[in-house]
């Protein structure tokens, strides 16, 4: 043995002696009035920050102070027999002795003497997390005093539940590890709720030579330390032999793995967001989330070198986030992975026809199988033409929508007025970004806006939601202001457009439809598909973050596909919720004839001059309330022509006023015939009769 050695060892005899001789004095009034002046050592040490899914599976963690990976963590979240494992291998005494255990002290210098090397050490699990927590050495005589001092300090003002959660949260095991928690995650992936008795001797075989027993570079030093820990567990009759003999032969982990990173730019952006919160719960589903981040992977790698992916999803009932996929790869430089796409402002192409057309089923300009012409057409300055540079004559509105025609769309919003357009966005809460500030122009309508995916998201939510806004949240915590009470669209409306994207190519999804729209930005800077069924909304953008053209690039080939996969991924599609009452369905030729053919905005200018007609429904008309259900919907009538505030009477009763809309709801009486009437501001009338049923 060498002089260092010989030195070595002489002074832990000293310092063990001297422990010894501390615990077991006769005259203890002088080691109490140390103990009584020590300040215990603090025990609320910084962990890490923590995003967790609503499940409360762990998201993404943040490290501490120095880069170290402390993860919070309680004996309520580690295996029993980790626990069991700890106590029979480190401290058998520990629910009894009060910090320290004299006979450990005592079997660890009776072990130094007769095998010449430190057996164990005879610090109980307090003593170890006096030492963790102080960052005291205690390989000298006063490092080892003040070790049991500090333990003695400890056990005077914390119970024991605390004192083994601060040694399962400060535990070394290699490297920038600290805690059970993150060894659990770093060594084997999951969490340590459930080990088996293999992880568990291992975990409790670390701590002691944290770097010397390193599995992913000492695994013969690992797997050695492991089995004496399995071996002291059999011998207490912790496991069976055959559980022992098991877990020797179960090989020890060869590297370390990272740490979980699922949705990692919300997960940063929510803490910066909060930052006097530790915890933040969202409302991701972590499940479908690591799905779709690896689906988001898999295709922009097929589709390009530079080319990025972003996915939302939101559950349409509640408005919660379920899944928000930002990019393609966080760390891909190619693919500019740190821009979180779900929030950058783009170009939404043709996203926004629904929105059109839907306008002018609400204010009864319109119905899907009314007639619009897609012919070359100027609207002063502005030129549009068709994507395929083409045009189809006379189609209805249907059709116009379902190959998504631009010329027909621009005439349709000249009709409704971008404006009106870019307000109703405002009322689910989405605000459009014009160009250098100036009014909206017809160009809104083919993508000359701009607005994030989060934004559209929460447009369609709101049209699958029957018209009425969704709030999209993200943290489960959130109460949130209520959703603005003003609908997007008439639930009517709604319908009508619904009814149309589930009848788009593409939408089909084995039984089930998805209401699906496409859209391609100018330049082919971005491609998009979005698509709802009766439980969530999905939107999906691929494109390159920077802004660059990729020709070629279209939402039908590239996002499509990826939007069906996310259904798939997602659980399947779920059937669209059924049409209120009261839709119109009818031909072109059956229309009444201010729905046959849209007019442009010369005749509607026009037309505000003449007297009020009631547009839907039409004169003589059955219309389907659901009276035989015993549960009748209420009537909506609409105006055309005519001059604001209308009066609206039912069997020549009053029954209210609109002071700006042309539509009004009414509850008939029960079922029969019915006579409506309106009058506008200048007196001026018209009438219909229906029969309700």
């Amino acid at each position: 043995m060498t002089s260092v050695a010989l030195v070595r060892r002489f002074r832990f005899l000293v310092a063990l002696a001297v422990a010894v001789g501390l615990v077991a004095t006769a005259a203890p009034i002088a080691v109490r009035l140390k103990v009584e002046a020590a300040r215990p050592a603090d025990l609320a040490l910084p962990t890490a920050r923590l995003v967790e899914d609503r499940t409360g599976r762990l998201l993404r963690p943040f490290v501490v102070e120095n880069g170290l990976w402390r993860l919070p963590v309680t004996r309520g979240d580690v295996d029993p027999l980790y626990l069991a494992m700890l106590r029979v291998a480190e401290d058998n005494r520990f629910d009894t002795h009060r910090g320290v255990d004299g006979l450990a002290l005592l079997r660890a210098g009776w072990q130094l003497l007769t095998s010449g090397r430190i057996v164990s050490g005879g610090s109980t699990l307090t003593m170890q997390v006096v030492r963790l927590a102080e960052r005291r050495h205690t390989r000298t005589v006063p490092g080892k005093v003040g070790q049991i001092v500090g333990a003695l300090a400890l056990e005077r003002v914390a119970g024991k539940d605390a004192i083994l959660d601060a040694y399962l949260t400060l535990a070394p095991f290699g490297g920038n590890l600290e805690g059970v928690r993150a060894a659990s995650l770093a060594w084997f992936g999951h969490e340590p709720r459930r080990l088996g008795a293999a992880k568990a001797a291992l975990l409790v075989a670390l701590p002691q030579a944290p770097e010397a027993r390193r599995p992913d570079r000492f695994p013969d030093a690992a797997r050695a330390a492991r089995n004496r820990v399995l071996d002291k567990a059999e011998a207490a009759g912790l496991i069976s032999a055959a559980n022992a003999a098991a877990a020797r032969a179960e090989p020890v982990p060869s590297v370390r793995r990272d740490f979980p990173l699922l949705a990692p730019q919300t997960a940063a952006r929510v803490l910066r967001e909060t930052p006097d919160a530790h915890v933040v719960r969202l409302t991701l589903d972590g499940t479908l989330q690591e799905k779709l981040e690896r689906l988001a992977a898999e295709r922009a790698e097929a589709i390009g070198e530079r080319v990025s992916v972003a996915v939302l999803v939101a559950d349409i009932a509640t408005g919660e986030i379920l899944a928000d996929v930002g990019t393609a790869d966080l760390f891909d430089r190619r693919r500019d992975g740190f821009v979180d796409m779900t929030r950058a402002v783009r170009s939404p192409g043709s996203t926004l026809k629904p929105f059109i057309y839907g306008l002018a089923f609400e204010s009864g300009m319109a119905h899907p199988e009314t007639l619009v012409e897609d012919r070359p057409t100027a609207f002063g300055s502005y030129d549009p033409k068709n994507f395929d540079k083409t045009f189809h004559g006379t189609v209805t509105v249907r059709r116009a929508l379902e190959l998504s025609l631009n010329v027909p769309a621009v005439q349709t919003l000249e009709a409704v007025g971008p404006a009106r357009l870019v307000a109703r966005f405002r009322r689910a809460g989405v605000t459009a970004r014009l160009p250098d500030m100036t009014p909206a122009g017809l160009a809104v309508g083919l993508g000359g806006v701009g607005l994030t995916l989060r934004d559209l998201t929460a447009l369609y939510a709101a049209l699958a939601n029957g018209g009425r806004p969704v709030r999209l949240v993200e943290r489960w915590d959130d109460p949130g202001d209520p959703a603005p009470a003003k609908p997007v669209l008439d639930p009517r409306a709604a319908a009508y457009v619904t009814d149309i994207l589930a009848g788009t190519p593409g939408a089909a999804r084995g039984d089930a439809r998805v209401a699906l729209k496409t859209g391609t930005s100018y330049g082919y800077r971005d491609a998009w598909a979005m698509g709802y069924d009766g439980r969530i909304v999905v939107g999906v953008w691929v494109g390159r973050p920077d802004g660059a053209p990729m020709p070629g690039l279209m939402g039908a080939d590239v996002a499509v596909p990826i939007l069906g996969d996310v259904f798939v991924r997602a659980g399947g599609v779920t059937a669209l919720p059924p049409p209120p009452p009261g839709l119109l369905a009818a031909t072109g030729a059956s229309l009444p004839p201010p729905l046959r053919r849209l007019r442009s905005p010369r005749a509607e200018v026009s037309a505000r001059t003449a007297a009020p007609a009631i547009a839907f429904p039409p004169n003589g008309a059955r219309v389907d309330l659901g009276f035989a259900a015993g549960q009748p919907a209420p009537l909506t009538v609409q105006v055309r022509n005519g001059r604001a505030p209308f009066t609206w009477f039912a069997d020549g009763k009053p029954v209210g006023r609109e002071p700006y809309g042309r539509d009004f709801t009414l509850t008939p009486a029960g079922k029969g015939y019915l006579t409506v009437s309106v009058v506008d501001a200048d007196g001026r009338a018209d009438r219909i009769t229906v029969f309700v049923e």
